[in-house]
């Protein structure tokens, strides 16, 4: 055989196999991923808009106008009805990065219901806080999972840090202001503390809205990685505060050295994050007697986020990275018994659940 030939025969292979993974990715992209929640209620979906008039936004390009927020609000609903909720409608669908690589969005069934009535009763608010470029839909197999054991989680998006945000049904990108590169520095405390301002004003809001079926009183804050930051700072702040959890975050400005003063519980990944930094165990010292950490072993940083959940081809998902798929459920065990300790007085008790320990390297 010819080098000529050779090649040729070789390039045909090439393109043989690419058209094959091609074919392949098609076919995986379109399999239906269920996010569908597990717990005592069915859960509506409701999506609100809201300008926070006493502020002026600082993040925004253009100054001089109010701060406004997409909330991403998940509730316990009286039944299953109503519209299934699309994963991300509209200009959302920009959340979809990955081309084929990655689950088509129309394929991923939320389990959850647009505008279902909500159920009877009262329930705490939980005010849930994405990570540094995430928005709150992004978190949608946490946030249900949360709302069908009796919370109503409001899901925040912070306007010009999140890479994408919705406002009047038209994309809103990030800014330099609000995607600041040193954390450490000032930018980083400046963020923190619109992104605690940004928490507490969603629980305010979240009340006025659903009224005599939102515990005012009875205010949770979490959130996953910087946003696990800024919830432990808005509960340093928040009179109504009950306690804060932060999944696979670094804290850092006045909480660290100040302390909550409210209980809470870290929980960080296998990959050491939060647990093992120094900034934590000065938290730690300073609410020693309120204080819990735990880590999953076999967990990694994007596996709070709904990345985890659906499908993603390799090298994407190596990339990303993503370890164990049971982390969300695992870490929705362990908030249900926290929030129910800080409500209500539930005695806590950690779930016994596989490949999770105490992070006992936390001096307290």
């Amino acid at each position: 055989m010819t080098i000529k030939r050779a090649l040729s025969v070789a390039a045909a292979a090439v393109l043989l196999l690419a058209g094959a993974y091609a074919g392949f990715l098609g076919h995986r992209s379109r399999l239906v991923v269920s996010l569908a929640p597990d717990g005592r209620f069915p859960v509506g979906r409701a999506v609100h808009e809201v300008a926070d008039r006493a502020r002026t936004d600082e993040l925004a390009p253009v100054g001089g106008n109010p701060r406004v927020l997409s909330i991403t609000l998940w509730y316990p609903a009286a039944s299953n009805s109503g519209k299934p909720s699309e994963y991300a409608p509209g200009a959302w669908s920009d959340l979809h990065h990955f081309g084929p690589a990655e689950t088509d969005f129309k394929n991923v069934d939320t389990g959850t219901y647009d505008d279902a009535p909500l159920a009877d009763g009262t329930f705490p608010i939980v005010v849930l806080m994405p990570g540094l470029g995430f928005s709150a839909p992004q978190y949608a197999n946490l946030a249900a999972r949360i709302a069908a054991r009796g919370y109503l989680v409001a899901g925040v998006t912070p306007t010009y840090s999140a890479d994408l945000s919705v406002l009047g049904g038209k994309p809103v990108p990030g800014s330099a202001a609000g995607r600041p590169t040193d954390l450490a520095g000032p930018a980083g405390n400046r963020l923190l503390s619109v992104w605690a301002a940004d928490a507490r004003f969603a629980a305010g809001r979240v009340a006025v809205l659903l009224g005599p079926h939102a515990r005012a009183d009875q205010v949770i804050y979490a959130g996953h990685s910087f946003g696990g930051a800024a919830a432990l700072e808005a509960c340093r702040t928040d009179g109504s505060c009950r306690g804060a959890a932060d999944l696979d975050g670094t804290p850092f400005g006045p909480v660290v050295t100040d302390g909550v003063g409210k209980p809470l519980l870290l929980i960080s990944s296998g990959t050491g994050g939060a647990a093992t930094d120094e900034s934590a165990r000065q938290l730690f010292r300073a609410d020693s007697k309120q204080a819990r950490a735990y880590t999953l072993v076999q967990s990694r940083h994007f596996d709070f986020s709904d990345y985890a959940a659906y499908w993603l081809a390799a090298p994407v998902r190596w990339w990303l990275p993503l370890g164990d798929p049971r982390t969300v459920p695992i870490t929705v065990d362990y908030l249900d018994n926290f929030f129910a300790s800080v409500t209500i007085g539930t005695p806590w008790r950690a779930p016994d659940e596989p490949g999770v320990r105490e992070a006992d390297m936390l001096v307290r």
